[in-house]
């Protein structure tokens, strides 16, 4: 069994800017209410094409990001035939092992797999991410004096393990799941974009 996958983050949760749980702190709330999305430029899956398809998830988390626990819901892209969900899925949800699997590790409950139509769209540095009906968010970078995005390495919490996070702020972020148990609708919080390689 074997991945490899390069692609594109876009994350979004009810913590101010910037969020302390990329730094093992406690979420600014006390827990965590988020949406993030994978979108694959180029894959394969045990030599499944993935690439052009979006995994997503609703995601509430009880407490500090790495103590686990975290309820979730996972969005395939409506696109993927049966066969690119399944090998979606196999690594996502830490079977496939490698980085993704230790991401996967912290998820104590999955309450449903959905396909659904996603979003997933970044135009000279602005995301647009939505989620079937549960999700939508609009999110820029903040950038420094040369016009680079700011960037987050070395964290020790990270959706994109082994790579830098480009530290970022979302003008608008609606997410409502009452499986998962999560409701926000908020303007300028926190989010974070980036570019991901993952090879299992």
């Amino acid at each position: 069994m074997a991945y490899k996958l390069e692609g594109s983050i876009l994350e979004v949760c009810d913590c101010e800017v910037l969020c302390p749980c990329w730094i093992g702190e406690a979420p600014d709330n006390g827990t965590c209410q988020s949406a993030v999305a994978y979108h694959v430029d180029r894959g394969t899956i045990d030599g499944v094409d993935v690439s052009g398809l979006t995994l997503a998830t609703n995601v509430f988390i009880p407490g500090t990001p790495l103590a686990g626990n975290w309820r979730a819901q996972i969005y395939i892209d409506e696109r993927a035939s049966k066969q690119q969900e399944e090998a979606l899925l196999s690594v996502f949800t830490g079977k496939q092992g490698g980085p993704v699997a230790d991401l996967a590790s912290l998820i104590g409950e999955v309450v449903g797999v959905e396909r659904a139509p996603i979003t997933f769209a970044v135009k000279e540095g602005k995301g647009t991410l939505r989620i079937g009906d549960t999700t939508e968010a609009e999110m820029e970078p903040y950038r420094g004096p040369s016009g680079k995005p700011t960037t987050l390495v070395d964290s020790i919490f990270s959706t994109i393990p082994g790579s830098p996070a480009y530290v970022a702020k979302a003008s608008m972020f609606r997410l409502k799941n009452r499986a998962v148990g999560v409701d926000v609708d908020l303007r300028d919080h926190n989010a974070i974009q980036g570019q991901f390689a993952f090879e299992g």
